[in-house]
């Protein structure tokens, strides 16, 4: 009896989830990994099909019908799976045929794959933004140096021009080391320190929706969904705006170019608990979701966005997003970006526990 106690509450203790099923595939037993892994309990489950959480692919049904003739085991690597809310898991999963009393069960074990996915696209995001942020500071400062001779050496050539005629020309040259060397500057992102205090996001995306409402002439509607409990933090709030309006001013004329009927652009933010951003983990977290109902990123583009000098836009510098990336990030936050025709989201990740000397 105690061995049987004992063994039931390892498996109910256990991370992995673990589904037993009968030889006609319906729920015997599953543990609580296995309940919270699809957001349903097994008293639920236990009269679905199994098309309904597992795989609706009607080849993998009759794989697990014929393994409980066979009795052979296999495994299948980043499978969708599907929970009772619709929404797809990407899960690793075991089957191994059990016989128990001449009667054939299933076993099967999953591991979920979508938080470790994640992490790796998020810590590869970072790395890679580091990277050309330590690029693009090189690149910086091999520039300037010559650029600030360039002018200065224009400057004396117009003091020993005669005719006033020829000041036009060093005039242009002044002024394009002058333009040159404030797109360097813009490259580089914020240089000056934060001047950290507390931080209302909502206020700062009212801000920002006020500027961006006058630039549009309110030809874009704004739905905003916010999250009252989310409190207060410590950041930079003009940075914070810099980095909001960069995104949002991108949507609105991603939404003006196409000429998108009932253009909208919708602010969600929502705050999550244990959520890992990179490789750190934050006891709680401001998600801030910035959706529009525009044509989309062209896939060839969604994996550079945050690349400096990348843009889909003719007149566009490309700079907006990187510097937005480069906020968030001194923030020790994260963006993420997915999009389709109809429906692009950028995903703000702020952590909310940040102490002063945090933010850098």
């Amino acid at each position: 009896m105690f061995r049987k106690q004992t063994h039931k509450q390892i498996l109910e203790n256990l991370s992995t989830s673990v589904i037993l099923l009968d030889e006609s595939l319906q729920i015997e037993y599953m543990n609580p990994a296995a309940e919270m892994l699809l957001e349903a309990t097994a008293k639920r489950l236990s009269t679905c099909n199994v098309e309904e959480w597992l795989t609706q692919d009607p080849d993998e049904v009759n794989v697990l019908k014929s393994t409980v003739t066979s009795g052979h085991a296999y495994t299948r690597r980043e499978a969708k799976l599907i929970a009772m809310n619709g929404n797809e898991i990407t899960v690793d999963y075991s089957v191994n045929p059990m016989l128990v009393r001449d009667v054939t069960f299933l076993l099967i074990e999953i591991q979920a794959r979508d938080r470790l996915l994640r992490i790796e696209r998020e810590e590869e995001l970072l790395t890679r933004h580091a990277t050309t942020r330590n690029l693009v500071r090189g690149m910086a400062h091999e520039i300037k140096n010559p650029l600030g001779g360039i002018r200065g050496a224009a400057q004396l050539l117009e003091r020993e021009l005669d005719d006033v005629g020829l000041h036009e020309y060093t005039q242009i040259i002044i002024e394009e080391a002058d333009r040159l060397r404030n797109l360097v500057d813009r490259l580089l992102g914020p240089h000056k320190l934060p001047k950290l205090e507390p931080v209302n996001i909502h206020a700062v995306l009212e801000r920002v929706c006020t500027l961006v409402d006058v630039e549009c002439e309110g030809q874009i509607h704004f739905v905003k969904d916010y999250d009252p409990s989310i409190p207060e933090f410590i950041g930079d709030t003009e940075q914070l705006i810099q980095a909001n309006l960069n995104i949002i001013r991108n949507a609105m004329q991603a939404l003006q170019e196409s000429h998108t009927p009932d253009a909208c652009i919708t602010l969600k933010t929502r705050a999550k608990r244990q959520v890992t951003l990179g490789s750190e983990r934050h006891r709680l977290v401001c998600c801030l979701d910035i959706i529009d109902n525009g044509p989309g990123i062209p896939a060839e583009m969604l994996n550079n966005v945050f690349y400096p000098m990348i843009s889909g836009r003719a007149e566009g510098s490309g700079l907006g997003l990187s510097i937005a990336q480069s906020i968030v990030n001194q923030h020790h936050g994260l963006i993420e970006c997915s999009s389709e025709p109809g429906r692009t989201r950028f995903s703000l990740y702020i952590p909310l526990e940040l102490r002063n000397e945090d933010v850098r």
